[in-house]
Protein backbone atom coordinates (compact mmCIF):
# COMPACT_ATOMS: atom_id res chain seq x y z
CA UNK A 1 0.00 0.00 0.00
CA UNK A 2 1.55 3.39 -1.08
CA UNK A 3 1.77 5.82 1.37
CA UNK A 4 1.09 9.76 1.09
CA UNK A 5 2.50 12.30 2.91
CA UNK A 6 -0.75 12.95 4.71
CA UNK A 7 -1.08 9.35 5.88
CA UNK A 8 -2.15 6.03 3.81
CA UNK A 9 -4.28 6.34 0.47
CA UNK A 10 -7.75 6.80 0.24
CA UNK A 11 -7.71 5.93 4.44
CA UNK A 12 -7.96 9.19 7.07
CA UNK A 13 -4.90 10.88 7.42
CA UNK A 14 -2.53 10.23 9.82
CA UNK A 15 -2.55 12.12 13.48
CA UNK A 16 0.31 14.56 13.48
CA UNK A 17 2.12 13.53 16.68
CA UNK A 18 2.60 16.39 19.15
CA UNK A 19 6.01 17.26 19.97
CA UNK A 20 6.67 17.06 23.82
CA UNK A 21 9.27 19.20 24.14
CA UNK A 22 7.17 21.98 22.70
CA UNK A 23 6.66 23.41 25.95
CA UNK A 24 10.49 24.08 26.85
CA UNK A 25 10.84 26.59 23.64
CA UNK A 26 8.03 28.47 25.04
CA UNK A 27 8.57 31.74 27.20
CA UNK A 28 6.58 29.67 30.20
CA UNK A 29 9.21 27.27 30.82
CA UNK A 30 11.91 29.87 30.91
CA UNK A 31 9.06 31.99 33.71
CA UNK A 32 8.89 28.41 34.99
CA UNK A 33 12.81 28.27 35.69
CA UNK A 34 13.49 31.54 36.84
CA UNK A 35 10.31 30.99 39.52
CA UNK A 36 11.56 27.96 40.66
CA UNK A 37 15.29 29.58 40.89
CA UNK A 38 14.02 32.59 42.86
CA UNK A 39 11.73 30.65 45.30
CA UNK A 40 14.54 28.25 45.54
CA UNK A 41 16.30 29.98 47.75
CA UNK A 42 13.87 31.23 50.58
CA UNK A 43 12.97 27.80 50.70
CA UNK A 44 16.12 26.43 51.15
CA UNK A 45 17.16 29.07 53.86
CA UNK A 46 13.58 27.35 55.96
CA UNK A 47 15.03 23.83 55.03
CA UNK A 48 18.09 25.03 56.80
CA UNK A 49 17.08 26.76 59.84
CA UNK A 50 14.66 23.33 59.95
CA UNK A 51 17.57 21.10 60.38
CA UNK A 52 19.78 23.42 62.42
CA UNK A 53 16.94 23.71 65.37
CA UNK A 54 16.69 19.94 65.11
CA UNK A 55 20.35 19.50 65.76
CA UNK A 56 20.00 22.51 68.37
CA UNK A 57 17.33 20.35 70.56
CA UNK A 58 18.72 17.21 70.65
CA UNK A 59 21.79 17.95 72.91
CA UNK A 60 19.41 20.24 74.67
CA UNK A 61 16.92 17.38 75.58
CA UNK A 62 19.30 14.77 76.30
CA UNK A 63 22.13 16.56 78.00
CA UNK A 64 21.63 19.95 79.34
CA UNK A 65 17.97 19.19 80.45
CA UNK A 66 18.93 16.72 82.59
CA UNK A 67 21.88 19.20 84.02
CA UNK A 68 19.58 21.84 84.57
CA UNK A 69 16.92 19.73 86.40
CA UNK A 70 20.46 19.01 89.13
CA UNK A 71 21.25 15.62 87.47
CA UNK A 72 25.01 15.17 87.42
CA UNK A 73 24.90 13.57 83.62
CA UNK A 74 22.10 11.54 81.50
CA UNK A 75 20.66 9.44 84.01
CA UNK A 76 20.02 5.69 82.29
CA UNK A 77 15.99 5.88 82.23
CA UNK A 78 15.84 9.72 80.88
CA UNK A 79 14.64 8.40 77.37
CA UNK A 80 11.31 7.25 79.22
CA UNK A 81 9.70 10.34 80.00
CA UNK A 82 11.13 12.26 77.15
CA UNK A 83 9.51 9.60 74.28
CA UNK A 84 6.49 9.81 76.44
CA UNK A 85 6.57 13.40 76.08
CA UNK A 86 7.33 13.20 72.38
CA UNK A 87 4.17 11.13 72.15
CA UNK A 88 1.53 13.07 73.46
CA UNK A 89 3.17 16.33 71.69
CA UNK A 90 3.01 14.43 68.39
CA UNK A 91 -0.13 12.66 68.83
CA UNK A 92 -2.12 15.98 70.07
CA UNK A 93 -0.49 17.77 66.64
CA UNK A 94 -1.76 15.18 64.76
CA UNK A 95 -5.25 14.84 66.10
CA UNK A 96 -5.59 18.66 66.56
CA UNK A 97 -3.88 20.98 63.60
CA UNK A 98 -4.30 20.83 60.13
CA UNK A 99 -2.38 18.14 57.55
CA UNK A 100 -2.47 15.39 60.14
CA UNK A 101 1.07 16.18 60.93
CA UNK A 102 2.22 14.92 57.32
CA UNK A 103 2.46 11.41 55.77
CA UNK A 104 2.55 8.33 57.70
CA UNK A 105 5.78 7.19 57.47
CA UNK A 106 4.91 3.56 57.63
CA UNK A 107 3.35 3.75 54.13
CA UNK A 108 6.67 4.89 52.97
CA UNK A 109 8.16 7.64 50.98
CA UNK A 110 5.71 9.27 48.92
CA UNK A 111 5.47 12.31 47.24
CA UNK A 112 1.73 13.64 46.55
CA UNK A 113 0.74 16.94 45.80
CA UNK A 114 2.26 20.11 48.05
CA UNK A 115 0.48 20.46 51.40
CA UNK A 116 -1.22 23.62 51.93
CA UNK A 117 0.49 26.53 54.10
CA UNK A 118 -2.07 25.91 56.76
CA UNK A 119 -0.65 22.28 57.10
CA UNK A 120 3.09 23.36 57.31
CA UNK A 121 2.78 24.65 61.13
CA UNK A 122 1.43 20.79 62.39
CA UNK A 123 3.79 18.80 59.71
CA UNK A 124 6.74 20.79 61.40
CA UNK A 125 5.83 20.49 65.18
CA UNK A 126 5.21 16.64 64.34
CA UNK A 127 8.41 16.47 62.89
CA UNK A 128 10.19 18.54 65.34
CA UNK A 129 8.59 16.80 68.51
CA UNK A 130 9.91 13.16 66.68
CA UNK A 131 13.17 13.85 65.36
CA UNK A 132 14.49 15.81 68.47
CA UNK A 133 13.42 13.78 71.16
CA UNK A 134 14.78 10.25 69.80
CA UNK A 135 12.23 9.13 67.24
CA UNK A 136 13.91 6.54 65.21
CA UNK A 137 13.18 8.82 61.97
CA UNK A 138 14.80 10.93 59.18
CA UNK A 139 13.79 14.30 58.35
CA UNK A 140 13.46 14.03 54.55
CA UNK A 141 9.93 13.48 54.54
CA UNK A 142 8.76 16.55 56.71
CA UNK A 143 12.02 18.35 54.40
CA UNK A 144 10.06 17.33 51.03
CA UNK A 145 6.46 18.44 52.88
CA UNK A 146 8.04 21.79 53.81
CA UNK A 147 9.67 22.64 50.53
CA UNK A 148 6.80 21.23 47.86
CA UNK A 149 4.36 23.52 50.57
CA UNK A 150 6.45 26.56 50.96
CA UNK A 151 7.06 26.94 47.09
CA UNK A 152 3.42 26.45 45.55
CA UNK A 153 2.07 28.89 49.16
CA UNK A 154 4.62 31.44 47.64
CA UNK A 155 3.42 31.03 43.39
CA UNK A 156 -0.37 31.50 45.20
CA UNK A 157 0.41 34.05 47.61
CA UNK A 158 2.14 36.43 44.65
CA UNK A 159 -0.51 35.35 42.36
CA UNK A 160 1.62 34.66 39.21
CA UNK A 161 -1.24 33.16 37.77
CA UNK A 162 0.88 29.64 36.36
CA UNK A 163 -1.41 26.88 35.22
CA UNK A 164 -1.85 24.02 37.40
CA UNK A 165 1.07 22.21 36.15
CA UNK A 166 3.39 24.51 36.14
CA UNK A 167 2.70 24.97 40.24
CA UNK A 168 3.00 21.40 40.51
CA UNK A 169 6.90 21.42 38.77
CA UNK A 170 7.35 24.51 41.25
CA UNK A 171 6.30 22.29 44.27
CA UNK A 172 8.64 19.59 43.40
CA UNK A 173 11.28 22.09 42.93
CA UNK A 174 10.84 23.18 46.13
CA UNK A 175 10.91 19.61 47.24
CA UNK A 176 14.12 19.19 45.20
CA UNK A 177 15.94 22.09 46.87
CA UNK A 178 14.72 21.07 50.26
CA UNK A 179 15.99 17.31 50.35
CA UNK A 180 18.94 17.65 48.41
CA UNK A 181 21.76 18.78 50.08
CA UNK A 182 20.51 16.67 52.96
CA UNK A 183 21.42 13.37 51.26
CA UNK A 184 24.68 14.87 50.41
CA UNK A 185 24.02 15.54 46.18
CA UNK A 186 21.86 17.13 44.43
CA UNK A 187 21.85 14.57 41.75
CA UNK A 188 21.20 11.94 44.31
CA UNK A 189 17.91 14.43 45.60
CA UNK A 190 16.60 14.82 42.01
CA UNK A 191 16.68 10.74 41.58
CA UNK A 192 15.16 9.61 44.47
CA UNK A 193 12.27 12.26 43.70
CA UNK A 194 12.35 10.80 40.38
CA UNK A 195 11.96 7.57 41.30
CA UNK A 196 9.22 8.37 43.94
CA UNK A 197 6.93 10.63 41.61
CA UNK A 198 7.03 7.69 38.66
CA UNK A 199 7.80 10.18 36.21
CA UNK A 200 9.32 8.67 32.30
CA UNK A 201 9.81 10.17 29.26
CA UNK A 202 9.87 13.79 27.88
CA UNK A 203 8.00 14.55 30.85
CA UNK A 204 10.46 13.53 33.24
CA UNK A 205 12.87 15.87 31.42
CA UNK A 206 10.92 19.05 31.40
CA UNK A 207 9.67 18.42 35.07
CA UNK A 208 13.67 17.32 36.31
CA UNK A 209 14.93 20.44 35.09
CA UNK A 210 13.85 22.86 37.30
CA UNK A 211 14.31 20.76 40.38
CA UNK A 212 18.15 20.00 39.39
CA UNK A 213 18.00 23.87 38.84
CA UNK A 214 16.42 24.25 42.53
CA UNK A 215 18.63 21.31 43.75
CA UNK A 216 21.87 22.89 42.54
CA UNK A 217 21.01 26.39 44.19
CA UNK A 218 20.01 24.50 47.65
CA UNK A 219 23.30 23.17 47.65
CA UNK A 220 24.59 26.51 47.53
CA UNK A 221 22.68 27.90 49.85
CA UNK A 222 23.19 24.91 52.05
CA UNK A 223 26.98 25.24 51.89
CA UNK A 224 27.04 28.91 52.60
CA UNK A 225 24.63 28.79 55.85
CA UNK A 226 26.79 26.13 56.95
CA UNK A 227 30.29 28.07 56.35
CA UNK A 228 29.09 31.51 57.61
CA UNK A 229 27.21 29.75 60.57
CA UNK A 230 29.71 27.57 61.37
CA UNK A 231 27.32 24.97 62.14
CA UNK A 232 28.06 22.51 58.80
CA UNK A 233 25.34 21.45 56.16
CA UNK A 234 23.77 18.71 58.12
CA UNK A 235 24.68 16.39 54.68
CA UNK A 236 25.33 13.04 54.79
CA UNK A 237 28.58 12.34 54.28
CA UNK A 238 31.18 9.85 55.61
CA UNK A 239 34.75 10.32 56.00
CA UNK A 240 38.28 8.11 56.79
CA UNK A 241 37.00 5.13 54.96
CA UNK A 242 38.83 2.28 54.69
CA UNK A 243 40.32 1.53 51.38
CA UNK A 244 38.25 -0.88 49.34
CA UNK A 245 39.43 -3.68 47.98
CA UNK A 246 38.76 -5.60 44.30
CA UNK A 247 35.46 -6.89 44.66
CA UNK A 248 36.13 -10.76 45.07
CA UNK A 249 34.04 -14.25 44.67
CA UNK A 250 33.22 -14.83 48.22
CA UNK A 251 31.95 -11.05 48.52
CA UNK A 252 29.63 -11.91 45.33
CA UNK A 253 28.61 -15.04 47.34
CA UNK A 254 27.80 -12.01 50.49
CA UNK A 255 26.14 -10.00 48.41
CA UNK A 256 23.08 -12.19 47.95
CA UNK A 257 23.09 -12.96 51.27
CA UNK A 258 23.06 -9.89 52.54
CA UNK A 259 20.30 -9.41 49.38
CA UNK A 260 17.93 -12.17 50.94
CA UNK A 261 18.64 -10.62 54.65
CA UNK A 262 17.87 -7.25 54.29
CA UNK A 263 15.17 -7.85 52.33
CA UNK A 264 13.48 -10.20 55.17
CA UNK A 265 14.10 -7.75 57.62
CA UNK A 266 12.81 -4.88 55.99
CA UNK A 267 9.39 -7.04 55.47
CA UNK A 268 9.19 -7.73 58.99
CA UNK A 269 9.72 -4.31 59.70
CA UNK A 270 7.20 -3.07 57.27
CA UNK A 271 4.33 -5.78 58.31
CA UNK A 272 4.74 -4.72 61.68
CA UNK A 273 4.96 -1.31 61.70
CA UNK A 274 1.62 -0.80 59.58
CA UNK A 275 0.10 -3.50 61.99
CA UNK A 276 0.90 -0.99 65.07
CA UNK A 277 -0.32 1.81 62.82
CA UNK A 278 -3.54 0.54 62.47
CA UNK A 279 -4.10 0.41 66.17
CA UNK A 280 -2.35 3.69 66.70
CA UNK A 281 -4.75 5.39 64.44
CA UNK A 282 -7.82 4.32 66.82
CA UNK A 283 -6.41 6.15 69.99
CA UNK A 284 -4.16 8.64 68.67
CA UNK A 285 -2.81 10.62 71.61
CA UNK A 286 -3.03 7.12 74.00
CA UNK A 287 -0.78 4.89 71.42
CA UNK A 288 1.45 7.88 70.40
CA UNK A 289 2.30 7.93 74.44
CA UNK A 290 2.71 4.27 74.32
CA UNK A 291 4.71 3.83 71.15
CA UNK A 292 7.16 6.62 72.70
CA UNK A 293 7.52 4.64 75.66
CA UNK A 294 7.80 1.51 73.49
CA UNK A 295 11.22 3.16 71.84
CA UNK A 296 12.39 4.82 75.27
CA UNK A 297 12.26 1.41 76.89
CA UNK A 298 14.35 -0.51 74.27
CA UNK A 299 16.94 2.59 74.22
CA UNK A 300 17.02 2.14 78.03
CA UNK A 301 17.56 -1.60 77.46
CA UNK A 302 20.16 -1.30 74.87
CA UNK A 303 22.17 0.79 77.09
CA UNK A 304 21.87 -1.26 79.88
CA UNK A 305 23.21 -4.38 78.10
CA UNK A 306 25.99 -3.42 76.20
CA UNK A 307 27.02 -0.22 78.36
CA UNK A 308 27.09 2.44 74.84
CA UNK A 309 24.51 5.83 75.22
CA UNK A 310 20.97 5.16 74.41
CA UNK A 311 21.54 7.96 71.66
CA UNK A 312 23.24 5.35 69.75
CA UNK A 313 20.17 3.19 69.55
CA UNK A 314 17.67 6.32 69.14
CA UNK A 315 17.35 9.48 66.25
CA UNK A 316 17.63 8.84 62.57
CA UNK A 317 21.31 7.59 62.58
CA UNK A 318 22.12 10.33 60.23
CA UNK A 319 24.89 11.06 62.35
CA UNK A 320 25.71 8.01 63.59
CA UNK A 321 26.36 6.36 60.71
CA UNK A 322 30.25 7.88 60.66
CA UNK A 323 30.97 7.01 64.42
CA UNK A 324 28.74 3.19 63.70
CA UNK A 325 32.08 3.08 60.64
CA UNK A 326 34.73 4.98 62.67
CA UNK A 327 34.38 2.57 65.89
CA UNK A 328 33.11 -0.59 64.36
CA UNK A 329 36.13 -2.36 65.94
CA UNK A 330 34.73 -1.39 69.61
CA UNK A 331 31.58 -3.55 68.96
CA UNK A 332 31.33 -6.70 69.73
CA UNK A 333 29.22 -9.14 67.11
CA UNK A 334 26.58 -9.53 70.26
CA UNK A 335 26.62 -5.61 70.69
CA UNK A 336 26.37 -4.85 66.59
CA UNK A 337 23.03 -8.06 66.46
CA UNK A 338 21.50 -6.28 69.79
CA UNK A 339 21.95 -2.62 68.15
CA UNK A 340 20.25 -4.26 64.89
CA UNK A 341 17.72 -5.70 67.54
CA UNK A 342 16.92 -2.86 68.84
CA UNK A 343 16.78 -0.40 66.32
CA UNK A 344 14.56 -2.27 64.29
CA UNK A 345 11.87 -2.48 66.90
CA UNK A 346 12.12 1.44 67.40
CA UNK A 347 11.83 2.01 63.97
CA UNK A 348 8.66 0.07 63.70
CA UNK A 349 7.09 1.78 66.68
CA UNK A 350 8.31 4.92 65.44
CA UNK A 351 6.77 4.54 61.94
CA UNK A 352 3.50 3.32 62.90
CA UNK A 353 3.00 6.49 65.29
CA UNK A 354 5.64 9.30 64.86
CA UNK A 355 6.40 12.15 61.85
CA UNK A 356 9.65 11.78 59.58
CA UNK A 357 10.91 9.84 57.16
CA UNK A 358 11.73 6.28 56.80
CA UNK A 359 15.20 6.69 54.77
CA UNK A 360 17.76 7.21 57.82
CA UNK A 361 17.07 3.93 60.03
CA UNK A 362 16.71 1.90 57.39
CA UNK A 363 20.22 2.81 56.19
CA UNK A 364 21.81 2.52 59.77
CA UNK A 365 20.20 -0.62 60.47
CA UNK A 366 21.76 -2.12 57.03
CA UNK A 367 24.90 -0.53 57.83
CA UNK A 368 25.14 -2.21 61.19
CA UNK A 369 24.29 -5.81 60.19
CA UNK A 370 27.01 -5.29 56.92
CA UNK A 371 29.81 -4.75 59.56
CA UNK A 372 28.37 -7.21 62.02
CA UNK A 373 28.39 -9.92 58.92
CA UNK A 374 32.53 -8.10 58.14
CA UNK A 375 33.31 -10.12 61.32
CA UNK A 376 33.01 -13.61 59.05
CA UNK A 377 35.23 -15.04 56.91
CA UNK A 378 35.38 -13.26 53.05
CA UNK A 379 33.82 -9.90 53.76
CA UNK A 380 35.67 -6.85 54.67
CA UNK A 381 34.56 -3.69 56.35
CA UNK A 382 33.94 -1.60 53.71
CA UNK A 383 31.91 -3.74 51.34
CA UNK A 384 29.58 -5.04 53.82
CA UNK A 385 28.75 -1.53 55.07
CA UNK A 386 27.77 -0.64 51.61
CA UNK A 387 25.79 -3.66 50.94
CA UNK A 388 24.24 -3.48 53.80
CA UNK A 389 22.59 0.72 53.32
CA UNK A 390 21.95 -0.41 49.91
CA UNK A 391 20.25 -3.56 50.25
CA UNK A 392 18.16 -2.13 53.60
CA UNK A 393 17.85 1.06 51.84
CA UNK A 394 15.79 -0.61 48.27
CA UNK A 395 14.15 -3.18 50.70
CA UNK A 396 12.42 -0.31 52.51
CA UNK A 397 11.74 2.41 49.58
CA UNK A 398 11.27 0.26 46.80
CA UNK A 399 13.83 2.62 44.83
CA UNK A 400 17.04 0.59 43.24
CA UNK A 401 18.88 3.43 41.38
CA UNK A 402 18.43 5.62 44.43
CA UNK A 403 19.75 2.70 47.10
CA UNK A 404 22.26 1.86 44.62
CA UNK A 405 23.28 5.82 44.11
CA UNK A 406 23.03 6.49 47.78
CA UNK A 407 25.41 3.59 48.75
CA UNK A 408 28.30 4.09 45.99
CA UNK A 409 28.51 8.22 47.18
CA UNK A 410 28.48 7.50 50.84
CA UNK A 411 31.40 5.75 50.32
CA UNK A 412 33.49 8.51 48.39
CA UNK A 413 36.43 7.12 46.32
CA UNK A 414 35.75 3.51 47.24
CA UNK A 415 32.48 3.83 45.47
CA UNK A 416 33.39 2.61 42.21
CA UNK A 417 35.43 -0.19 43.48
CA UNK A 418 32.28 -1.58 46.13
CA UNK A 419 29.58 -0.75 43.28
CA UNK A 420 29.07 -4.15 41.83
CA UNK A 421 28.65 -5.27 44.87
CA UNK A 422 26.83 -2.93 46.11
CA UNK A 423 24.09 -3.53 42.36
CA UNK A 424 24.23 -7.06 43.18
CA UNK A 425 22.62 -6.46 46.74
CA UNK A 426 20.20 -4.09 45.78
CA UNK A 427 18.88 -6.32 43.06
CA UNK A 428 18.52 -9.02 45.20
CA UNK A 429 17.39 -7.24 48.39
CA UNK A 430 14.37 -5.59 45.64
CA UNK A 431 13.03 -9.06 43.90
CA UNK A 432 12.97 -10.73 47.46
CA UNK A 433 10.91 -7.79 48.99
CA UNK A 434 8.73 -7.99 45.98
CA UNK A 435 8.15 -11.30 46.34
CA UNK A 436 7.53 -11.09 50.18
CA UNK A 437 5.12 -8.16 49.57
CA UNK A 438 1.30 -9.42 49.28
CA UNK A 439 -0.29 -8.58 46.45
CA UNK A 440 -2.52 -6.17 46.05
CA UNK A 441 -6.49 -6.93 45.91
CA UNK A 442 -7.92 -6.45 42.48
CA UNK A 443 -9.69 -4.05 41.79
CA UNK A 444 -13.63 -4.84 40.32
CA UNK A 445 -14.37 -3.20 37.27
CA UNK A 446 -16.07 0.43 37.17
CA UNK A 447 -20.45 -0.40 36.27
CA UNK A 448 -20.69 0.04 32.88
Amino acid sequence: MSVGPTGPVGGAPATVPEDPYAMVRTGGYLKLLLVATVIGVPVCAASFGFLTLVHALEPLINEDLPRALGFAGTPLWWPLPMLAVAGLLVGLTIRYLPGNGGHEPADGLTVGGAPALSALPGIVLAALASLSFGAVLGPEAPLIALGGGLAVGAVRLMNLNMPGRAVATVGAAGSFAAVSALLGSPLLGAFLLMEVSGLSGPMLGMMLVPGLLASGIGALIFIGLGNWTGLGTYSLALHDIPRATEPTLAEFGWALVIGVAAAVVASGVRRLSLFLKGRVVRHRVPATVVMGLVVGALAVGFAEATGKPATEMLYSGQSALGSLFRDSAGYSVAALLLLVLCKGLAYCASLSAFRGGPIFPALFIGAAGGVALSHLPGLSLTPGFAMGVGAMCVAMLRLPMTSVLLATLLMGYNGLTVMPLVIVAVVVSYVVALRLTPAAPATPPAAG
